[in-house]
């Protein structure tokens, strides 16, 4: 007889966050550079041990309008997006995102719009779309 793995119940499962934030940068970004930037400064900051604590996952991003300044001659592109991480571990990736301040030698600013608890609300609340 063939056994199912039970499902965890919900009072057993880690509790999650949800981050809202803004990334501004002179150069076009993906979801890979993303990604590697917010591992990169998780491993350069807290290691290896301790980035495996946060559980992150970048879980959308949406692409914004683009500022386009011609006689600067810089283009500002602009992402918005929802990380998601354990309760408990929640101003360790603050920090984390605050350390990040360059890619490919080019400035990126990180800006935090919001916290919460479901990815619905994030939306709603913070990303207004």
């Amino acid at each position: 007889m063939i056994q199912k793995l039970k499902i965890l119940p919900p009072t057993l499962r880690d509790k999650k966050r949800y981050i809202a934030f803004e990334v501004t940068s002179h150069g076009s970004l993906r979801r890979d550079d993303l990604i590697s930037m917010i591992l990169d400064a998780s491993l350069y900051l807290y290691g290896a041990c301790g980035a495996g604590k946060f559980d992150l996952w970048v879980v959308k991003l949406w692409q914004c309008k683009t500022d386009i300044d011609s006689t600067k001659g810089i283009n500002e592109y602009r992402m918005k997006g929802i990380l998601r991480c354990r309760r408990e571990e929640i101003d360790s990736v603050m920090a984390i995102i605050l350390t990040i301040t360059n890619f490919r030698g080019k400035p990126v600013v990180f800006h935090t719009l919001g916290i919460s608890g479901t990815i619905k609300s994030a939306i709603k609340n913070f990303i207004k779309l």
